[in-house]
């Protein structure tokens, strides 16, 4: 008998991928940090650490904690600024790696800057708005969770650049849905969603929060379930496609998002336990995509069956 063949190629918002499988901005560095575990060409492509127009420090430390099934991050946005990121650390990366450019700023107008000067940059395949940090002062959240901002900030990345923009989205929302038609009225090609979940930690001992910042963003298994919701609330909402976070440590976890209607996924937490997880949860999807005879990974976005009501 013959083996069955997977096609696994996807297209997320004009940005063509091999497999469906990236990496989450803040979990994979700039991609050169995981080459000696994991060959960057066996995933669809990865999403760099949030860029500013200047070099940034961070918060003060502590700023991660493991939870219960998760992680606790304040890391404020650390990153070398986009022209060390062009002329240092973009050359680093294997050629036929889209990279996929997560841009962070205080006002639309560093949002569109950055584009703008990082547009047709070779290797760059397209850029994710950061609209959704929840662990700094100025910026970030402020975008995604207001309707107006928001507007204004993918209006003002769409007229800087002709390349695929997707926009980060915030699950500290009254209605993903609402966040997600603005994106796709403004223009956006894609939606990845979710950003962590503003939460506290606390050490009773010391009686303080165990990051020096108080708040942090949760991510890992524990939020999964609301990352699978709201991706599944975006689906129903817009036709652009989406890529799904939250929580992912195998290829079912993947799979559950394809089937909620994403059309790509992110690995992130589970890079920190695992630096090969991302290419592992890739060859899981081609494996249950044969097992239940789907011939393209593509066929799975969409496919939950509800029940008959």
């Amino acid at each position: 008998m013959a083996e069955f063949c997977v096609d696994t190629t996807v297209n997320l918002g004009g940005i063509a991928l091999r497999n469906p499988v990236l990496t989450a901005s803040g979990t994979f560095g700039y991609g050169s940090e995981f080459a000696p575990f994991l060959d960057l060409r066996r995933l669809g492509g990865f999403v760099t650490k949030s860029l500013t127009l200047q070099p940034r420090q961070g918060n003060l430390p502590p700023r991660i904690a493991e939870t219960p099934s998760g992680m606790l991050n304040a890391i404020g946005i650390e990153n070398v600024g986009v022209d060390a990121f062009v002329t240092e650390k973009l050359p680093q990366i294997p050629e036929g790696v889209p990279v996929i450019v997560s841009v962070f700023g205080t006002a639309p107008e560093e949002y569109a800057d950055l584009c703008q000067r990082l547009d047709g940059v070779p290797k760059v395949a397209g850029f994710e708005l950061n609209a959704s940090c929840p662990h700094v002062k100025s910026g970030g959240i402020e975008f995604g969770q207001n309707p107006k901002s928001l507007t204004q900030l993918v209006s003002s990345v769409r007229a800087a650049t002709r390349m695929p923009v997707l926009v980060k989205l915030s699950p500290n929302v009254t209605s993903i849905a609402e966040m997600a038609r603005v994106c796709e009225g403004e223009g956006a090609d894609g939606l990845s969603l979710i950003n962590t979940l503003q939460a506290l930690d606390v050490n009773v001992e010391t009686r303080r929060p165990v990051l020096r910042n108080v708040l942090g963003g949760l991510s890992g298994p524990a939020i999964r379930p609301v990352a699978l919701r709201m991706v599944w609330q975006a689906a129903q909402a817009v036709q652009i496609p989406i890529c799904g976070i939250g929580g992912i440590m195998t290829g079912e976890d993947a799979v559950k998002f394809l089937l909620c209607g994403a059309t790509a996924v992110q690995v992130g937490t589970a890079s920190y336990l695992d630096p090969t997880m991302a290419a592992q949860v890739a060859d899981a999807i081609v494996v249950y995509a044969a097992r239940h005879g789907f011939a393209r990974v593509q066929d799975l976005t969409g496919a939950l069956e509800l029940p008959v009501r």
